[in-house]
């Protein structure tokens, strides 16, 4: 089978399944076309094809749905817009952080440290990031208030040396890579890691997978955020970067429809598309590129691909008969890296000999100049056409595909190669070709003096090309990453807030799950905090008795309720609003941490504090979005996680699934959380108001932290706050409850939620049978 057989199914096949009763007739329309391209140019010609695809779905004409295009740049050559930086400065110090970002990690790993890094994912990725960085990024102080930038894990060296350059960093610092402990003061996280440097990285992106989801929640809480009147977030942008072998994890693609159902236009993925996962090929029998098209566009995004660098324009011109594209198409990824790991001969040979047609087009070529035809992603105009027209795409989220070369630059030991993502060092050959193709001003003989530690570059900061990089930042509004902590004040509730937790439930009995559902309610009555509350459910209102909050706080929906609710007659309505508070994840307990940690990190991100409180039934938590929660932890995320409805004894006939015991201890693992296990509604109350001051009441050295409550589903008659409650000891987590009442042998019984009723009864017990004096702790 020949390569186009094995890997037809790449392109969607319009005419294959159709014969052609009349080629003459065919070859005229194709001409018309060919015509009015040549005449009024692609944008025209994009018309009239939509136009004739649109009468055809209104004459039932069955067109099916082209999920993938040709192996080519989505963006036509003359509609292009021109390039407005200085190419030759940028290409200049671009150059120096290549050089440093891989001296970084090469530093790193002599033989006296040997902690190492990854040298080849921002080597490759270097123009992505600088088209972003001199012309698209905006930073804190930029009037429209900012991006937000979700770099690529592996590519923080890169950053890295951007901030060098920019004088954030210190040559002691780049040294200090990896060493966290060992160069406290001067010390830089292996990835982006806002606990390590606060002032710095905004959002942890190296756990595989959760830096998509959380960049597309990100987006959404920038349109909350607008649609309920707290902040305009008009004019600011998610960026986020990633592999396109990080796009096989579930949670890469598995938040894509919530970006296209909101039309969040303000979202743009770039997927460096190296074709290379850690050990091999992404798919070396497929095209991982055309795949991701057809995923991303049936998901309803808008796709662009950026296959090719502009040294491919004038030989995709020539390309008459499409003998080039037709290779283009059916030539598998393994192949595309072999030819990035081999030399312009191998290319000659191997891909444009395949058809006389294509070995003539580069019979005139030398082999130098064949392997000088760049790939698309390390092409400054390609890159910087598909930003623009990301950003001024209304309507739909986008994705840019940029195919680029793992190890980019770094010699024929690393360029293309299956083990370059563990390659951590160069040899001092590999020095010197790597500073001759970057023309770096560097010496031999400062090379040669200490191979293990060649020298950083930094042209000083009078230098043209640094003074240059100053000012693009400046006018993009400062430095990226950076966050900042300072927020708007916070007015926490009043005592009046928590008195529906202090009186108990009378005769009537009440679960933990209710106590906090009512003390809730009330938290969000009050005038100066209540908006400031986010509540966060999947689709378990009804299970923890929040449907009362339908009509009244109403359920998030950016496009509202544009429909006859079947309930609309009840007190209970289910209601939905752009201006909802509520945020209805569905069944979908991953994406509710991502809401969870983009709201609950509102206060660095956009200078306003959101108290999100996801609420869930508990046994779909940490067991269930462990690796979440700790990325919200490294974000430093506050707020309040709810695992409700617990019970080993209420919940039996729902199955041993729903019989939880151990949810408290999940979580406790967790450094940046506080779990708490109440047994009453008033422990509720205080625990919150705890965790409220401590969040935002200005005086704890450690506000950044998440508070994890067990409620549960055993109804209980909830007491009176007791007149002499320890509330010390309640906060820190043990107090005495119930003291013996007779003088016995003593003990002490300690028990925490749902059985601290149990350890009551068991006093009673203790005293009136066997005579023992039992005090009762509450844990």
């Amino acid at each position: 089978m020949s390569a186009g057989e094995d890997t037809s199914h790449i392109l969607s096949g319009l005419t294959s399944q159709l014969p052609d009763r009349d080629p003459e007739e065919t070859a005229e329309w194709m001409e018309s076309l060919d015509q009015l391209i040549q005449s009024q140019g692609t944008e025209r010609a994009q018309f009239i094809m939509r136009s004739l695809l649109q009468r055809a779905g209104a004459q039932s004409v069955g067109v099916p749905m082209v999920t993938t295009t040709d192996y080519v740049n989505t963006i036509p050559v003359d509609q292009e817009p021109e390039f407005p930086g200085d190419e030759e400065i940028e290409r200049r110090y671009r150059a120096w952080m290549r050089w440093n970002a891989a001296m970084l990690v090469h530093r790193a790993q002599r033989p006296d440290i040997g902690v190492g890094g990854h040298i080849s994912t921002y080597a490759g990725a270097a123009t992505l990031y600088e088209v972003g960085y001199n012309h698209f990024f905006r930073g804190k102080d930029h009037s429209g208030g900012g991006d937000q930038v979700f770099f690529q894990g592996h590519a923080s060296p890169g950053m890295y040396a951007r901030a060098f350059l920019e004088g954030r960093l210190t040559e002691e610092d780049l040294d200090g890579f990896r060493q966290e402990k060992s160069r406290e003061g001067h010390a830089l996280p292996s990835y982006p890691h806002p606990r390590s440097m606060p002032e710095f990285w905004e959002f942890p992106t190296v756990s595989m997978g959760i830096g998509p989801a959380n960049a597309i929640y990100q987006a959404q809480l920038n349109r909350y955020l607008q649609n309920r009147g707290i902040k305009d977030t008009s004019d600011q942008h998610v960026w986020a970067f990633l592999g396109d072998g990080e796009m096989d994890e579930p949670d890469s693609r598995g938040f894509l429809q919530l970006a296209a159902n909101e039309k969040l236009d303000n979202l743009t993925f770039v997927i460096n598309c190296n074709l290379q996962r850690l050990d091999g090929p992404v798919r070396g029998n497929g095209k991982i590129m055309q795949e991701l098209e057809a995923f991303f566009r049936g998901a309803g995004w808008n796709v662009i691909k950026v296959v090719w660098g502009r040294e491919w324009d004038a030989l995709l011109a020539k390309d008459r008969d499409g003998a080039l594209v037709d290779i283009m198409n059916s030539t598998p990824d393994g192949d595309y890296q072999t030819y990035k790991a081999e030399s312009g001969g191998f290319v000659r040979e191997h891909f444009f000999g395949k058809t006389p047609q294509t070995k003539d087009m580069v019979a005139d070529m030398s082999d130098q100049e064949i392997w000088n035809l760049k790939r698309g992603g390390h092409d400054y105009h390609k890159v910087y056409a598909a930003y623009k027209a990301a950003t001024e795409f209304k309507g739909k989220p986008t994705v840019i595909l940029a195919q680029t070369v793992k190890g980019y630059g770094l010699g024929t030991h690393f360029e293309g190669r299956n083990a370059t993502h563990q390659m951590k060092k160069l040899t001092l050959q590999d020095l010197k070709d790597f500073r001759d193709h970057l023309r770096i001003p560097i010496s031999d003989e400062q090379l040669e003096a200490d191979p293990y530690r060649p020298p950083y570059y930094h042209p000083g900061s009078d230098s043209p090309e640094i003074k240059y990089l100053m000012d693009r930042r400046a006018a993009l509004g400062g430095s990226v990453p950076e966050r900042r902590s300072e927020h708007a004040p916070v007015h926490l509730p009043d005592e009046k807030a928590y008195e529906v937790a202090k009186r108990g439930s009378g005769k009537q009995q009440a679960a933990t799950t209710m106590a906090f559902v009512r003390l809730l309610k009330d938290l969000m009555r009050d005038k100066e905090f209540g908006a400031r509350v986010v509540p966060i459910i999947p689709d378990e209102a009804r299970t923890f008795g929040m449907d009362s909050f339908f009509p009244t706080a109403k359920i998030y929906n950016p496009k509202g309720q544009n429909y006859l609710s079947v309930d609309r007659d009840l007190v209970l309505a289910y209601k939905e609003s752009p201006q909802g508070q509520i945020l209805h994840t569905g069944i979908n307990e991953a994406g509710s941490v991502s809401a969870f940690t983009a709201a609950g990190t509102s206060y660095a991100t956009h200078g306003e504090p959101l108290i999100p409180i996801y609420i869930f039934y508990s046994m779909f938590g940490f067991q269930r979005t462990g690796d979440f929660f700790w990325a919200a932890g490294d974000q430093m995320a506050r707020g309040f996680v709810i695992g409700a409805t617990a019970g080993r004894t209420t919940l039996t006939g729902e199955g041993l699934q729903h019989a939880d015991g151990h949810s408290p201890l999940l979580a406790s693992t967790n450094p940046a959380v506080i779990t708490y296990d109440p047994a009453y509604g008033y422990e509720i109350g205080h625990i919150m108001k705890a965790g409220l001051e401590r969040m935002y009441g200005g005086n704890h050295p450690d506000p950044n932290v998440m508070y994890y409550l067990t409620v549960y589903n055993e109804p209980i008659i909830q007491p009176v706050e007791p007149e002499e409650l320890d509330v010390e000891g309640l906060v820190k987590g043990i107090y005495l409850l119930a003291p013996a009442k007779i003088d016995g042998p003593r003990t002490q019984l300690l028990a925490s939620g749902v059985a601290v009723p149990w350890a009551l009864e068991a006093q009673q017990i203790l005293a009136e049978d066997w005579n023992v004096s039992a005090d009762v702790w509450s844990v």
